[in-house]
């Protein structure tokens, strides 16, 4: 019996960068009855405005706390290299058109590196195609999948999907249990935790 995984993300989520060594560790591992599927949240939509000095003050707070916990790594010169905006649609949009080259979590990791540790800003088209030119995309294919209807599309599905899904936030796991989503536990600092929540749900679910 094949299970269906979701895990729900923004490339532009702090917790989600605090999660990625333990997020990589557990797909490495799962199950082959697990079929893994990224699901892109979108945080915060399309804008131009610059982002206010509370809301910067507030999520530079949260990376001192994610780096306080986990040790991960930040740099903090972001906040006077860029003008930061409160818009993530365009990082997952290239997280999508990247995938239509197989390469979306390639892409994912890219704009995490780029935000977190290159002090870029990865809700400016520019930075996203300079990515795509790194990873080794076809470059001229990847902006005009960018800006195109059905990226934007697809994106929206996505979204709507995660918010229709029993999460709290990103990052998130969900399991498809006959017509059902579960939660799964998941743990910062171990793979290991949401691996046997897994392996108890469906064991659960195979036992009827």
């Amino acid at each position: 019996m094949t299970f269906d995984l979701y895990y729900y993300h923004d490339p532009m989520c702090s917790w989600c960068w605090g999660y990625r060594p333990t997020a990589d560790k557990l797909f490495a591992s799962l199950p082959e009855n697990i079929r893994l599927e990224s699901v892109l949240g979108g945080l915060a939509p399309d804008s131009d405005a610059p982002m206010s000095e509370q809301l910067q003050q507030q999520i530079r707070s949260t990376w001192m706390r994610i780096e306080s916990l986990l040790g991960t790594e930040f740099n903090f010169d972001f906040w006077t290299r860029c003008e930061p905006r409160r818009s993530t649609y365009p990082a997952c949009r290239a997280v999508i058109a990247a995938g239509d080259q197989s390469a979306g979590d390639k892409m994912t990791k890219a704009i995490q590196q780029a935000y977190y540790l290159r002090a870029r800003n990865p809700s400016d088209s520019d930075t996203l195609e300079l990515l795509a030119g790194e990873i080794g995309l076809d470059a001229a294919r990847f902006s005009a999948d960018l800006g195109s209807a059905e990226t934007d599309r697809e994106l929206q599905r996505q979204v709507g999907f995660a918010r229709r899904s029993p999460i709290n936030g990103f990052p998130s796991l969900a399991i498809r249990l006959a017509d059902k989503l579960v939660p799964v536990v998941q743990d910062y600092r171990s793979h290991l935790v949401t691996l046997d929540h897994i392996d108890k749900l469906t064991a659960t679910a195979a036992n009827g």
